[in-house]
């Protein structure tokens, strides 16, 4: 079983795409290009591949705000420990499409 490391993979990815896109912040682009995937979603929910899209483009997006690899997978789970001591809707009750919100 292969041990994945978010902060390895944020450091790599960083690296790769320095390259071909350079240091700017390019928060339009990348969210312009995030609507694109998010399209092709829509149209096949099941390709794995664009969803993968979608979070390396908000981690590369992440970064470029000058966060740390650190920084961001504190972040990463900081939120998921805010969404666990959230209270939810009970999603039987709910149509399939519609957007689950916390109860405020």
């Amino acid at each position: 079983m292969m041990v994945f490391s978010l902060w390895k993979h944020i450091h790599r990815q960083r690296r790769w795409s320095l390259a071909p896109f350079g240091p700017r912040k390019t928060a339009k682009s990348i969210t312009d290009h995030i609507r694109k995937e998010l399209l092709e979603i829509e149209s096949d929910p099941s390709d794995l591949e664009e969803w993968i899209d979608v979070v390396m483009l908000a981690l590369d997006g992440a970064w470029r705000t000058g966060k740390t690899a650190s920084q961001i997978t504190r972040a990463l789970n900081a939120k998921m420990s805010t969404n666990e001591g959230r209270r939810w809707p009970d999603w039987r009750r709910m149509k399939p499409d519609e957007v689950a919100e916390h109860i405020r």
